[in-house]
C-alpha cells in the first residue's frame, strides 16, 4: 500500500516539479511554527524552575497556551515605528532576518524517507541561509535611527563574523569525515559502527565543543547575549519595532535556536540515526522513530542552552572577540588536524 502510495505521488509530482517542494516548505513551517511556541513554553517554565519563580500559570492549564496568547498579542499590537526611520530598510529588516531561517528547514533531513531537498553542498547552502539574518539585524540597527539599536547591530556582527570562522571549521572537519557536503551523507557515515560509537562527537569532540560555543554566539544566547543587552543597550537592535514586525524578530530568534540545535545533532550525534543501531518499529514506520530520535537530540540541546542561559553571567564585549580568536579558532584547527588522522587511520 505505502509503495503504491509513493508511486502515485511521484507521478503526481513528475508532473508538478515545484509541487514537491511547496509542500515540503509548508510542512516544515508548520512544525516549525509549532515547536516555536513549544520552545517558548518551555524555555521560560525552566528559568522559573532554576530561579525559584512560578514562571506562567494564568493562560490555560499550567500556563500552556501562554504563548500563544502573547502571539496573539503582538499581532493586534498597533505597530509604531520612529519618526525619522529609514522606511524600506526598516520595513525590509524583519524579512530579510525571518526568511532565510524558514528555508533552511527544508535542508535539515528529519528521516531517509522524507527527504525535503538532497543538495550535494546542502552544508554549504545551510551556512549561507544561517549567516543572511545577520544582514537584516544590521539593517534593523542602521535603519531605526536609534544609537542603542545600532551598537546593538554593530555588536551582533562582529559577533557572528568572528566566531563563524571556528564554526566553519569545525563543518569542515565533520565534513572531511563523511567525504562530502551533503548533510544526509554526514548523518549516514555515522552509522558505521551501528550505534553511538560511530557518531562524530567521540573523535571530533573538541569540534562539537567548539561548535556549540560558537553556536550560543550565532544564537545570541547567554553569555554571549551582547546585541540584546537589556543593562546597557534597552532591548538593542529591535528597540524600535513592535506588533508583527517584532514578532518576526522574535519568531526567529527561536526558529533558529530549533534550526541551529538540529543541525549540530546531525553533524556531530547521528541526526535521525538511533543510539543502539537498531530500530524498534517495523519497517514501515521506521521514519517515525527516526524523526523521534532527532528531536529528541535537539530538545536536550536546546535545553541545555537554557541552563547556561539560567547559570552564566554575560561576557565583556572584548572578552568574547578575544575569546573566539585565540582560543576557539586554534582549538577548531586543532580538531581539523584530527579529522584527517581519523581519516588517515581508516585507510579512506
Amino acid at each position: 500500500m505505502i509503495n503504491s502510495l509513493i508511486n502515485n505521488n511521484n507521478e503526481i509530482f513528475s508532473r508538478f516539479p515545484l509541487l514537491y517542494p511547496f509542500i515540503c516548505f509548508i510542512f516544515t513551517s508548520i512544525i516549525a511554527i509549532f515547536s516555536i511556541l513549544l520552545l517558548v513554553y518551555m524555555e521560560r517554565r525552566v528559568l522559573a524552575l532554576f530561579t525559584l519563580r512560578y514562571g506562567p500559570n494564568r493562560v490555560g492549564k499550567e500556563g500552556i497556551l501562554q504563548p500563544v496568547a502573547d502571539a496573539i498579542k503582538l499581532l493586534i499590537k498597533e505597530d509604531s515605528t520612529p519618526k525619522d526611520r529609514r522606511k524600506v530598510l526598516f520595513f525590509a529588516a524583519p524579512i530579510i532576518v525571518f526568511c532565510p531561517v524558514m528555508t533552511a528547514f527544508c535542508l535539515i533531513p528529519f528521516n531517509d524517507f522524507f527527504m525535503q531537498t538532497n543538495f550535494n553542498i546542502s552544508v554549504v547552502l545551510f551556512s549561507a541561509l544561517v549567516s543572511i539574518p545577520v544582514v537584516g539585524i544590521f539593517l534593523a540597527g542602521f535603519s531605526s535611527n536609534n544609537k542603542y539599536s545600532l551598537i546593538g547591530a554593530i555588536r551582533s556582527t562582529a559577533q557572528v563574523l568572528s566566531f563563524e570562522i571556528p564554526m566553519g571549521v569545525c563543518i569542515l572537519a565533520t565534513a572531511f569525515l563523511a567525504g562530502g557536503l551533503n548533510i544526509n551523507e554526514i548523518i549516514i557515515s555515522q552509522n558505521s559502527t551501528g550505534g553511538l560509537f560511530g557518531w562524530n562527537f567521540l573523535p571530533l569532540f573538541i569540534g562539537a565543543f567548539v561548535f556549540f560555543i560558537c553556536a550560543l554566539a550565532l544564537l545570541n544566547r547567554t553569555p554571549f547575549d551582547l546585541s540584546e543587552a537589556e543593562s546597557e543597550l534597552v532591548c538593542g537592535y529591535n528597540t524600535e519595532y513592535s506588533g508583527i514586525k517584532f514578532a518576526l524578530f522574535f519568531m526567529t530568534e527561536y526558529a533558529l535556536l530549533l534550526l541551529v540545535s538540529m543541525f549540530f545533532a546531525s553533524l556531530f550525534f547521528g541526526g535521525y540515526l538511533s543510539p543502539f543501531g537498531t530500530y524498534i518499529l517495523p519497517e514501515n514506520l521506521v521514519f517515525l522513530e527516526q524523526t523521534f530520535w532527532l528531536l529528541l537530540k535537539t530538545f536536550i540541546t536546546i535545553l541545555l542552552i537554557i541552563l547556561i542561559r539560567a547559570s552564566l553571567p554575560r561576557l565583556r564585549y572584548d572578552r568574547l572577540l578575544k575569546f573566539s580568536y585565540l582560543v576557539l579558532l586554534p582549538l577548531s584547527l586543532i580538531n581539523l588536524n584530527i579529522s584527517i588522522l581519523v581519516l588517515y587511520f581508516r585507510g579512506n
